[in-house]
């Protein structure tokens, strides 16, 4: 191989089998192809489909998939196991590249506890799993099940086997996230100075974790000379999750001098997509606080960083959004933003220095974000234009709600009740569901037909008399506005949530109004309106 080949790392995925298996509900056949797509377009160069012999089920996936990879390698896992490696086979036959994984558990608590084995019977299973294997195919992989806690005589003594049955690549599992990452390092280092046939195959690292150190794990057994990770989209996987495709990904990327030159073929602006995909397809949301595709990795909310930030975005982002497939940095504004925040978002919101008070509006910024949490632009538009009254002030209340639905041919219909102004207007109507019913009537009574674009529901405390908050996004002429309702109703909730948006777009439309009608370059008085 050439030096370059060398430094080359495999991005083996395992979200459709690993990480799969951490969900509430088994993904279909054409959810599981969606997903396989994105991440041969993300660049993964092994993707393994799922475990054909559980499943008539995922033995279609795996033979769909295989069937639709153009560049990536379809896998199938098996144990070591006749009739599971031949079901893979059965599974892949027809692909023209295909590889065969195969494992079994090393440490003494799987071999003696759960096989009840001794080691050389598990010596011999695995060597006839892998000769088996390569009746098939010339790629196949084996996994010591648990290595990280295999005594390393018996580690070494199994990848030397593994090797010389026929194993293209073998993989070191920390299958329970036991090691902290000089351990794991040594391990693999240990591998390299002992086992004398290491060359012949790629050595492959598969971190769990449990105590946090999946990623700093995968990346020390690089350094020692592991050139396969096993990695899932977002961390799923079982437990506390795999090592996360994203976090290596972008750190080889960006600390490339730091690790020697090492790389993958993972397209970097492909990451936020697949995340987003496969976050959806999996009912599982990202944490907002998750390292590069959570929705907080390029927030900022304190002033010092967000006066950093918007003149030298590096002094406080080793990476950009854009690198990563998002469109821009979030700077959140709150009672810890800082002046030069707030002008920034004024002048890009259209406001030019001279048409409002700094000093001013920032003081009635503070005193809004200390009593709201979160501001947003068009809040930030409303101190310009609004008296503290106003601000306060709703053009649309809910008065009354009432929602038939349920059962067998019952169609979700909803009477809602409101005070606009001074009046008080009814309206009726159904929906797709009692939600949906609620949010057409309350559409139509406030005449302002906006998209909803993200609905959320979360308890805010413990018990059945909990109350469930409900946080709403919507689009309206372009603009995206919020809104929260809370109530231990979760309908009432929901229509709450949605008038709160409302009232936000109508002050915006007064708000528009007020500019547009103002003589060119007067001076915005927030008091004199």
């Amino acid at each position: 191989m050439s030096n370059n080949d060398k430094n080359r790392v495999i991005v083996f995925d395992t979200t459709l089998r690993d990480g799969e298996q951490a969900l509430l509900q088994s993904l279909n056949e054409r959810q599981k192809l969606q997903i396989a797509l994105m991440l041969e377009q993300l660049g993964v160069d092994v993707i393994e489909a799922g475990f054909p012999i559980s499943s008539p089920g995922d033995f279609n996936a795996v033979k769909l998939i295989g069937e639709s990879l153009k560049r990536s390698v379809a896998c199938g896992l098996s144990r070591a196991v006749d009739k599971d490696i031949d079901a893979v086979r059965d599974a892949l036959c027809q692909c023209e590249r295909y590889r065969i994984h195969t494992f079994i558990a090393t440490s003494d608590i799987h071999v003696h506890d759960k096989l009840r084995k001794n080691f050389d019977d598990i010596i011999a299973m695995a060597q006839n799993a892998v000769r088996r294997a390569r009746n098939y195919t010339d790629d196949v992989e084996f996994s010591c099940e648990d290595a990280g806690r295999t005594p390393i005589d018996n580690l070494c003594r199994m990848v030397e086997c593994a090797i010389d049955a026929g194993a293209t690549t073998v993989n070191i599992p920390d299958t329970v996230g036991y090691t902290i990452p000089t351990e794991f390092g040594g391990i693999i280092h240990t591998l390299f100075e002992r086992v004398p046939n290491i060359d012949k195959a790629t050595i492959s690292v598969h971190c769990h974790n449990d105590l946090g150190m999946a990623t700093g794990n995968t990346l020390v057994a690089l350094q020692n000379g592991a050139r396969q990770v096993e990695v899932c989209v977002n961390g799923l996987g079982e437990r506390a999750g795999n090592c996360s495709l994203e976090e290596v990904a972008m750190a080889l990327h960006t600390r490339k001098e730091y690790f020697n030159g090492l790389y993958t073929n993972i397209v970097p602006t492909n990451i936020a997509r697949a995340s987003q995909m496969v976050a959806g397809i999996c009912n599982e949301k990202v944490p907002p606080h998750k390292a590069i595709v959570g929705s907080n990795a390029f927030a900022h909310s304190s002033g010092i960083h967000q006066d950093g930030v918007l003149k030298n975005r590096n002094t406080y982002e080793i990476i950009t959004p854009e690198s990563v497939g998002f469109k821009e940095n979030n700077l959140h504004m709150t009672a810890r933003s800082g002046r030069h925040m707030i002008k920034s978002r004024l002048n890009a919101l259209g406001y030019s220095d001279d048409t409002f008070n700094l000093d001013e509006v920032y003081r009635r910024f503070l005193e809004l974000a200390d009593r709201k949490g979160q501001v947003f632009d068009y809040d930030l538009e409303a101190l310009l234009f609004l008296t503290h009254d106003m601000e306060e002030q709703t053009q649309f209340e809910l008065d009354n709600l009432n929602v038939v639905c349920g059962g067998s041919g019952v169609i979700p219909t909803a009477s809602v009740r409101m005070k606009i102004g001074n009046e008080t207007f009814v309206e009726s109507g159904t929906g797709d569901g009692p939600v949906d019913a609620v949010f057409n009537c309350i559409t139509r009574l406030t005449k302002i037909d906006c998209k909803l674009v993200d609905y959320n529901i979360a308890a805010t405390s413990e018990g059945m008399n909990a109350q469930g908050q409900v946080d709403v996004d919507v689009l309206y002429n372009g603009r995206k506005y919020h809104g929260k309702g809370l109530s231990t109703d979760i309908i009432e909730s929901s229509a709450l949530a949605l008038i709160h948006a409302c009232n936000s777009i109508y002050r915006a439309q007064f708000i528009e109004k007020q500019r547009h009608d103002a003589p060119e370059g007067e001076h915005i008085d927030p008091h004199g309106v």
